[in-house]
């Protein structure tokens, strides 16, 4: 059921926000070394430190603070990507975007590891390659879905194959990076936080403001022409947005599939089509279910890990054969 009440909408937007608080302090506490709540609240906000805290401020709060950074991107982008397409399917994996981005920063990560502020900006260009390239192959009096993501598919395949390749050549340091091309957080830090809040804060802005163009798109083209609006451009704008955001996550912690195809539909049926509120909304939940899917991967098998991107996999991929299911793809 659409809520469609102003008022409940920015309501279901700072329950949702209090919920991802709730997962994040959950997050921190839960680990190989376990603290209680008052203990760790009071290490986080009143700067009372311990050997305890310390561990979780260097350790576990990067690893928590990257999951809702990535999670709000990825959930964002693929809002802006099935604005633009206007097909269900559209999200940063299935269109190849991830992969892109995914494949130029293996080869930076091998050949050139001393650039690691640039990596997000390195995987933003090869997921916009990836991207144009994917698009070129789907069109064919107009944009398919069944061609988008069959072109996806095989791009998914050739460009994975590319940095297996990339990966064996690294030697002793190969099992590392294919480690991070399954979407893991085990091995980010403060840096990364640094470096990704940065870039995620731009995207995010954009994307908000890009919220009406988003609506207008939603009409398809014609509508918009007719409107007076200059789709084509807007278009490529937002498309930008979104392998932004997805290319930068990936740059950081490798492919985490699913999560922009899942997020936007969960929240369009709760909280309707008007992206004003549909991107806030897929944010946050972008976050928590990253962070939910980090979390259960380090709680489920321990000492070992789970990597996130093989958590979302589990859930999204049937969500995802649900959706070609029951979509009308010609």
């Amino acid at each position: 059921m659409i809520v469609a009440n102003k008022k409940l909408k920015i309501s279901i937007i700072i329950l949702l926000g209090i919920l991802l608080v709730v997962n994040v302090l959950i997050s921190l506490k839960l680990g190989s070394i376990n603290v209680e709540y008052k203990e760790l609240i009071s290490g986080i906000f009143f700067g009372q430190s311990n050997e305890n805290i310390a561990i979780i401020k260097d350790l576990r709060m990067p690893r928590v603070i990257i999951a809702v950074l990535i999670g709000a991107n990825l959930a964002i982008s693929g809002v802006l990507l099935q604005a633009v397409i206007r097909n269900p399917l559209a999200d940063p994996y299935v269109t190849g975007i991830s992969s892109g981005a995914c494949a130029v920063t293996v080869f930076f990560m091998v050949f050139m590891p001393s650039v690691t502020t640039l990596r997000p900006l390195f995987g933003f260009l090869g997921g916009l390659v990836c991207c144009a390239i994917i698009y070129c192959m789907a069109y064919k009096k107009g944009l398919s879905p069944i061609r988008i993501v069959l072109a996806g598919a095989a791009c998914n395949a050739l460009l994975g194959g590319f940095s297996s390749m990339i990966t064996i050549s690294a030697g002793l340091g190969a099992s590392n990076i294919q480690k991070w091309m399954m979407g893991s957080l085990a091995t980010v830090n403060w840096s990364n936080v640094n470096i990704l809040l940065v870039y995620s804060v731009i995207g995010i802005v954009l994307a908000i403001l890009l919220s009406k163009v988003c609506n207008i798109l939603s009409l398809g083209s014609k509508n918009a022409k007719s409107l007076g609006f200059n789709s084509d451009i807007y278009m490529v704008i937002v498309t930008a947005v979104a392998v932004f955001l997805a290319s930068i996550s990936t740059a950081i912690a490798g492919v985490i599939s699913f999560v922009g195809l899942l997020v936007p539909h969960i929240c369009r049926m709760v909280i309707g089509s008007d992206h004003k509120y549909l991107i806030p909304c897929s944010g946050l939940v972008g976050a928590i279910l990253v962070l939910f899917a980090d979390t259960i991967g380090r709680m489920l098998m321990r000492p070992n890990e789970i990597p996130v991107g093989i958590v979302t996999c589990v859930f999204g991929a049937p969500f995802f054969l649900y959706l070609l299911r029951r979509s009308d793809l010609k």
